[in-house]
């Protein structure tokens, strides 16, 4: 009987440790999806070449409505002229790739209570908003071959006339979104975000200004072979016998600059604790 007694009691014990079980502030996420540019190639925010990202983060629950999360993403981000409706872009005839890695700060701000382990708030749409750096080398590939974009100058940056066209390989980035979350069980949550990303650069996909013309591609040494940059500067020679990229004609929009999307489903994980979060 003393025995029987003994274990009624420790069961009775694990059962009320059990019912006292908080977690943590803190969490741990991963998420896997979709990826998106939008600039100069693709203009009318078309989705035929969506591509994939993925991310990490870890994040910190000031309150019930109010996170900060800390985020490392990658994005592989392409698009090509061949998809436009619009006549000019079919025969400009350009098309890029490029990867993405991104280091962010966002804040995530909840409609409804939502409180990991509490049935009654278990579900919330939230949005999330913030501000990154990122890194990004267009490239593409003629016969076969891979060429990253920058160093060519396609748009003269090499030209001391047109330096002020030079871009780097990092850019600001300005992170805004919205999703669903829904934990499912014991510290463990679901959720499903878009988030679209401003930045500060307008050569993502390596297309700006104007055209600066293919003499000024042409090597200074006798060659019977064009250079790499005057053939992907201008391609489209490939749709055409009349090449359009003449001095000073359009070759991208300057005026904005370009974005890029992400469309992820995640996971991520609270640790318990015994210790109540108390949260105010």
């Amino acid at each position: 009987m003393r025995f029987i007694s003994i274990c009624c009691l420790f069961i009775l014990f694990v059962q009320n440790m059990d019912a006292q079980v908080f977690y943590r502030r803190s969490e741990f996420g991963i998420g896997v999806g979709s990826s998106n540019y939008f600039g100069d190639l693709n203009t009318n925010y078309g989705f035929q070449e969506a591509r994939y990202s993925g991310s990490l983060f870890y994040k910190f629950n000031f309150s019930h409505y109010i996170a900060l999360r800390l985020g490392a993403a990658y994005a592989h981000v392409s698009y090509n002229d061949k998809y436009s409706s619009n006549i000019y872009q079919q025969l400009r005839n350009l098309n890029f790739k490029s990867n993405i890695f991104e280091g962010s700060i966002q804040a995530d701000f909840h409609f409804f209570e939502y409180n990991v382990g509490d049935f009654d708030h278990r579900f919330t749409p939230y949005v999330t908003l913030g501000f990154g750096m990122f890194t990004y080398n267009p490239y593409t590939t003629l016969d076969n071959k891979k060429y990253f974009l920058r160093p060519m100058g396609t748009e003269g940056q090499n030209l001391e006339i047109y330096k002020n066209r030079k871009y780097g390989t990092t850019a600001f980035s300005f992170p805004i979104g919205a999703g669903i979350k829904f934990w499912l069980d014991k510290g463990i949550t679901i959720h499903l975000e878009v988030v679209n990303r401003s930045t500060t650069t307008d050569y993502l996909d390596d297309v700006s200004r104007t055209y600066v013309g293919r003499d000024k591609f042409i090597d200074q040494t006798p060659s019977p072979y064009p250079l790499p940059a005057e053939l992907l500067q201008d391609r489209s020679y490939e749709k055409t016998d009349n090449p359009i990229g003449i001095e000073g004609r359009q070759r991208g929009v300057s005026t904005t600059r370009d974005k890029f999307m992400t469309m992820q489903i995640g996971l991520s994980f609270r640790l318990p604790t015994y210790k109540c979060p108390d949260f105010r």
